[in-house]
């Protein structure tokens, strides 16, 4: 009865670890092209974000249920006109991205770090540990902390 347990079992764990590699790689192909939206509004520009907010929502799309939210919020950020639109959809990205990579337990990498604005009390991720603000942009983008993903 104990080898045919293991025997079960084996099958489940390779499923459970494919699972979640799977979802490791998903949010690595969204988060390209959101950190270049981040870069954007950091640089002041919304030049490249319709394209880059479509290619994240495309990624998202092969989430499954748990990606609808970061997919809703790309469309929003899509059909943004100006900057300050831009900043206001971005942060509902942000915070769907973070809450899918929080519920899913899905690592955005190793050098990802999420960031907090008590300004605007929003939150994004960035690579590295230098504060880049997209909310502010060249007016502030030193404003921001450190903050823990859960």
């Amino acid at each position: 009865m104990r080898r045919l347990s293991r025997v079960l079992f084996l099958p489940v764990l390779i499923v459970l670890a494919c699972t979640t590699a799977a979802r490791a790689g998903s949010i690595t192909m969204l988060l390209d092209p959101y950190f270049r939206i981040q870069d954007a509004l950091v640089d002041d520009r919304i030049d490249t974000i319709k394209a880059d907010a479509a290619l994240v929502g495309k990624s998202a799309a092969g989430l499954g249920d748990d990606g609808k939210g970061i997919v809703a919020a790309a469309a929003e950020l899509e059909k943004a006109g100006s900057i300050g639109d831009a900043r206001l959809a971005f942060g509902k990205l942000s915070d769907a991205v973070i809450a899918y990579s929080e519920q899913t337990k899905a690592n955005p990498g190793d050098d990802v770090v999420a960031m907090y604005c008590p300004m605007v009390k929003k939150s994004w991720l960035q690579k590295g540990e230098k504060v880049r603000n997209p909310y502010y942009g060249k007016a502030m983008p030193g404003c921001g902390e450190k903050k823990k993903i859960s």
